[in-house]
């Protein structure tokens, strides 16, 4: 019986990439293969070396020439041709002797691999099964930490080896793409970016995964220190706003407080995305952290709700180690969110030297008003009707003051599983200083898949229908609400009537 031919591709260079399956047969093979330019040197073999054993017959397969002239009659193409003849020989003879033989192939063996040379000249002579491989081009991605491509986006991959011209128009009809094989070819590859006007976009990964990992804009890199592992990439163009992460120490630690807006990724702005591609750790309350997409180089710590102070505490130690942490709310982290209980645990001296930056979002009162028309288009106040941290006298006392002012009113907190009479209580105390037709406009999970706006009045305010996902606007005596087919439309005038006491406009 002859022996089995393995094509094993080894990811792109971190050995801890390397499939189990790849593992597997790398120490089961009785034969392994491998390439390398004349200095002897194979990443290949390197990123394999966990997984050998002792006793494995080695075939160090020695290209010829990689970027050199030749007197080989048939040229470049001429010599390499013979070159892997030659390999599939030897191979062929392990095979022959019942053998099983597996050629090294970093990255994926059929993407841009010498190993699909032996594929060609020996599979349909042997039994041949190829073991895929994590590509440079999503390892790029990953450390980038960036998405290739979303939603019906087209990514094309191009050998950098193609003329500027011919590299530009590629890169002009695409919306997304990777350029390999770059090293001596650099200057040409960035000449293109530039040509099709993209160079802004283009990002540099060397070596991704390894310890010698390199990431910059493509536009700021030395054309003299670009090896040929290593590729020019143009990610995803939906919100391309990103800075490339870089190695870190104990200094670079900060903490970056988020909102994520209301509901989906659509309500997130762009800074916040980059700020969360760019991270090391993600931390906050289950729920929201869940919403974020998984990659592999990121740590994700969900929570309880209750433990505000303690989750802040553990993301500044986290960035006190040189960690890049983002800490995540829903809406606006600077409205009864996490940006209070960071910046309050950050004022302690143990924290004075780490960094710590707030990044608005949309908050829940925007997101609901925005579903009935502008409410909130003149002077209004937020309130939580919460009591966990401050007592309901201090909330009614707040409620009277704003009622008392005229202000519209924006309630979060309306309602818990065990607090289920606050509603009641504040619609009771508000219609001693509102009208029963005051507006009132009941917002619940807006932006979600369970989104309804109710438009009603304050004497009809129902509590049944109140609970913690919802959120409530209640009217001044100037907020209108104008009946239309597809609903009301409610908005506060910019202008407030004019009283007795005030000044005659001009005078004075």
């Amino acid at each position: 019986m002859t022996g089995r031919l393995w094509g094993v591709g080894l990811g792109p260079g971190d050995p801890e990439l390397v499939t189990v399956k790849a593992a597997r047969l790398i120490g089961a093979a009785d034969v392994i293969a491998f390439h390398s330019a004349r200095h002897g040197r194979s990443i290949a073999r390197s990123v394999a070396a966990p997984y050998l054993r002792d006793g494995q017959l080695e075939e160090h397969l020695v290209y010829p020439l990689t970027t050199e002239t030749t007197d080989h009659p048939g040229g470049y193409q001429g010599a390499m041709d013979d070159f892997y003849a030659d390999c599939a020989v030897r191979l062929a003879a392990h095979l022959d002797a019942g053998r099983d033989v597996v050629v090294l192939a970093e990255g994926d063996p059929l993407f841009y691999g010498s190993y699909m040379h032996m594929h060609k000249r020996l599979a349909d002579r042997y039994p041949c099964e190829v073991v895929p491989g994590v590509t440079s081009v999503s390892a790029a991605a990953a450390v980038l930490g960036r998405p290739l491509c979303e939603r019906d986006e087209i990514l094309t991959v191009l050998p950098g080896t193609l003329p500027p011209d011919v590299l530009a128009d590629r890169l002009r009809d695409t919306d997304a793409a990777a350029v390999m094989k770059l090293g001596r070819t650099f200057e040409n590859v960035r000449e293109a970016f530039e040509l099709a006007g993209r160079a802004d976009e283009a990002w540099y990964v060397e070596r991704a995964t390894t310890d010698a990992q390199r990431t910059a804009p493509l536009a700021e890199v030395d054309p003299e220190s670009v090896p040929y592992f290593s590729l020019a990439l143009l990610p995803s163009p939906i919100n391309n706003t990103f800075t490339a992460p870089t190695p870190k120490t104990a200094t670079d630690g900060e903490v970056t407080v988020v909102g994520l807006g209301p509901a989906g990724p659509e309500w997130m702005t762009p800074e916040v995305r980059a700020a969360i591609a760019s991270a090391d750790d993600l931390i906050g309350y289950g729920p929201y952290v869940d919403r974020l997409p998984d990659r592999a180089r990121q740590r994700k710590h969900g929570s309880d709700n209750r433990v505000e102070s303690e989750r802040a505490a553990f993301a500044l130690d986290l960035a006190r180690k040189g960690s890049k942490v983002v800490v995540v709310s829903s809406g606006d982290p600077g409205v009864f969110a996490m940006a209070s209980a960071v910046t309050e645990v950050a004022s302690e001296p143990e924290y004075a030297d780490i960094a710590v930056r707030v990044l608005p979002g949309m908050t829940a009162a925007q997101a609901v008003a925005s579903r009935v028309g502008a409410p909130l288009g003149h002077d209004f106040c937020v309130l939580s009707l919460s009591d966990r941290l401050k007592p309901w006298d201090v909330i009614a006392g707040r409620l009277t003051a704003a009622a008392a002012a005229d202000l519209v009113i924006a309630i979060y907190n309306p309602a818990s599983k065990s607090r289920t009479w606050q509603v009641g209580a504040t619609r009771d105390l508000l219609l001693e200083h509102r009208s029963p037709s005051t507006t009132v406009v009941i917002g619940r999970d807006v932006g979600g898949p369970g989104e309804s706006i109710t438009v009603t009045t304050l004497a009809e305010l129902d509590p049944g229908q109140v609970d913690m996902r919802c959120l409530l606007l209640i009217g001044s005596s100037q907020t209108r609400t104008v009946p239309r087919p597809a609903g009301p439309l409610v908005f506060t005038p910019r202008r407030y009537p004019a009283t007795d006491s005030d000044p005659t406009p001009g005078a004075g």
